[in-house]
């Protein structure tokens, strides 16, 4: 189908089309009770407390693998950061009203990978790397998994694979070079030289491809498929990584709790995630719909330029639509968003639970960037600042502000939200890095 095509069904894609900054309200959200059931044949909350569990078994291997993980006792987790300075100096400098109280997620910050990939990425070696040792008898699930620090002549005769833009590059290579395992990502032309050059410097093969996220996935897979004792972390289907990222929902339940911050009807909670491929934002996005149904309300956020989770939800078409379809280029300063197909898992798993999705302008990113830094004194990736756009236009655009209306979000209750930005990536970015990403745009 082409794009007119496309848009001759949803009229409403066309200011998308026109890469606009604009906001998809999703027509197929349903109240969560209709859809536990459902979703919870895919994944189940019995699923997401393994996760939990696994990820707990391993913390005594981070303790000993990666120092900086021990003020967590092994957990990788990022503070919940109030933005009172910058909620302020947005709506000064945009003149928009942005209600409740503005807060940081600051995955962005996350040990060992320096990204939300953290969740994810390394979760899904860290299983397949579970699965080898008990396969082979060197450990079982109540062992100390501080054993995992010693494995690594065991493990170097597998490889692990990835196609990434950069940060799930970050998160696969660092942990599974750590575990001894050969690695091998394959980049695409978006990825930063800096994160690169840092793989190399962990001992991780790059392949670089001058073209996008979905060739290099495409060849990693290949290559990955021809060697039997290689494993191919799948962004664009991995159940793993989806699982990996829902774990998040009650990290942060616990945070809010001990913060004393309600989330019901009368105070919602209201967040909103960059997209690239969707697994991130929808995992967590899952995580915390099993907890506070129809009180959290989860937007994600993309690039206008690469809108594919918005388009392949918008359409149904799922992984089979791709921005270029509607004559959208993909090309992105927010590298890690930076994905012209997204996921078919995700966006089906996700079809009837997204709010819906902003789209952001690349040069806006790096006003938010500066603004952040000027007034709280924080710096993310511009990818990361795709996540201001949300709250800023969350009553400054018709169809979000008739979204609050709809789920009697009134001015009352949105007094009471706590409204979160999810930050993405940053923490690991060269300080020389900083200079130029301040400069942009300017």
């Amino acid at each position: 189908m082409n794009c007119e095509e496309y848009l001759a069904r949803a009229p409403s894609l066309r200011p998308i089309a026109r890469q606009e900054e604009a906001v998809w309200i999703n027509p197929r959200l349903v109240p969560y009770d209709v859809t536990k059931g459902v979703s919870e044949l895919v994944v189940s909350d019995a699923d997401i407390a393994d996760a939990a569990a696994r990820l707990k078994r391993f913390a005594a291997f981070f303790r000993r693998a990666f120092p900086e993980t021990a003020e967590t006792n092994g957990i990788i987790e990022s503070p919940l950061r109030l933005l009172p300075h910058l909620q302020k100096k947005l709506a000064e400098t945009y003149g928009a009203k942005i209600p409740g109280k503005l807060y940081l997620k600051m995955d962005s910050h996350l040990a060992v990978a320096g990204s939300i990939k953290a969740r994810g990425g390394i979760y899904e070696v860290l299983k397949h790397a579970e699965t080898l040792a008990i396969d082979a008898g060197l450990i079982t699930p109540d062992d100390d998994y501080g054993k995992f620090a010693e494995m690594k002549e065991f493990f170097s005769k597998y490889m692990v694979q990835v196609g990434s833009t950069g940060n799930l590059a970050l998160s696969i290579g660092i942990v599974s070079a750590a575990l001894g395992f050969r690695v091998r990502v394959h980049m695409s032309a978006d990825a930063k030289q800096w994160k690169k050059d840092l793989l190399r410097a962990k001992g991780v093969e790059v392949i670089e491809y001058d073209d996008d996220f979905a060739r290099a996935v495409l060849e990693g897979r290949r290559a990955s498929e021809a060697d039997p004792m290689s494993y191919f972390v799948d962004d664009e289907r991995s159940r793993d990584l989806f699982m990996g990222y829902t774990v998040a929902g009650a990290r942060l339940q616990k945070q809010l709790e001990e913060m004393n911050i309600p989330v019901d009807a009368d105070h919602p909670l209201i967040v909103y995630i960059p997209a690239g491929i969707g697994g991130s934002p929808g995992g967590v996005s899952y995580g915390l719909r099993r907890i506070y149904g129809d009180d959290v309300h989860a937007f994600f956020v993309e690039p206008a330029t690469c809108p594919s989770v918005l388009l392949g939800m918008a359409t149904q078409a799922f992984e089979g639509v791709n921005v270029h379809d509607f004559g959208i280029s993909g090309r992105t300063e927010a590298d890690g968003l930076a994905v012209p197909c997204p996921s078919g898992f995700v966006t089906r798993l996700m079809t009837n639970q997204v709010a819906g999705i902003f789209t952001a302008i690349d040069a806006k990113l790096y006003d938010y960037l500066r603004l952040l830094d000027a007034s709280e004194g924080v710096r993310i990736e511009p990818s990361s600042c795709a996540a201001f756009v949300g709250p800023l236009n969350l009553l400054r655009l018709p169809d979000a502000a008739a979204y609050c209306k709809a789920h009697d979000l009134t001015p009352a209750r949105l007094a009471n939200a706590t409204q979160i930005a999810w930050a993405t990536g940053g923490g690991f970015v060269p300080e020389e890095m900083w200079t130029e990403y301040l400069a942009t745009y300017q």
